[in-house]
């Protein structure tokens, strides 16, 4: 058996190949989506007098919040002293869950389409290449489900941690009846939201492309061939 590398761009014209180039792309803008964000909320304080303070909540990626100070050291608003105070919350192990499952699929997908492109007539001449190709891609496809869930929980976790409520509750001024606080510019989560869209994508995509890697196994050929054999042994001869 010949294994050396032969160019051959027609697998991408088929389905097997042109949904692992789709795959690519979709681990691309699931990780570049989330990946290098980062974002500002302000915080409007009206103090009982009438005067009014700001704060900025600065938060990004990977959304360890319990690490990000809303107030540092010692500082005095509406009059009162308020000590170093942390946002409330840490979606990393979510957010880096999902990324690092993207940044699997990429290379993945490099690779796959490597081997279809050059080393087809290898890959089809073999048991291996399409078990082990199936295999990964059931084992992807339930990793995007998981992490995708995860994450869309982790994001929604950051909304509610850098929201109006969530500086009320973690700001100790805000629980006093005397100071209202309350956040009056958001930082756009737009490319979140995506991410998380592009993470159940990316898993209905692999899905599908499931079938078309079953089809190119011994289990899928070994099926078609038992078929015409079941059905002759089903006929029955026509009474003399």
């Amino acid at each position: 058996m010949v294994t050396g590398f032969r160019l051959n761009l027609s697998p991408l014209k088929e389905p097997l190949g042109f949904i692992k180039l789709v795959e690519w792309l979709t681990a691309i803008f699931a990780f570049g989506s989330c990946g290098g964000y980062s974002g500002k909320n302000i915080i409007s304080l009206v103090c009982g007098d009438g005067t009014n303070e700001t704060l900025d909540a600065n938060f990004h990626y990977p959304f360890r919040l319990s690490q990000v100070p809303l107030i540092v050291g010692n500082a005095t608003l509406c009059n009162r002293s308020v000590t170093t105070t942390y946002l409330v919350g840490d979606s990393a192990s979510s957010v880096e869950f999902f990324v690092g499952v993207a940044i699997v699929c990429f290379l993945y997908s490099m690779v796959a389409l490597l081997v279809y492109l050059g080393y087809m007539h290898v890959y089809k001449d073999s048991d291996f290449g399409p078990i082990f190709d199936v295999v990964i891609t059931a084992i992807l496809v339930f990793l995007w489900l998981v992490c995708s869930s995860a994450w869309a929980k982790g994001l929604q976790n950051v909304k509610d941690a850098t929201d109006t409520a969530g500086i009320g509750s973690t700001l100790a001024l805000c629980k006093g009846g005397n100071v209202t606080c309350e956040v009056t510019e958001f930082a756009s989560m737009r490319t979140l939201n995506i991410s998380v869209v592009f993470g159940y994508l990316n898993m209905l995509v692999w899905a599908s492309n499931g079938w078309f890697v079953y089809k190119e196994t011994r289990w899928h050929s070994l099926k078609i061939s038992s078929q015409p054999a079941a059905a002759g042994r089903q006929q029955v001869p026509a009474a003399m």
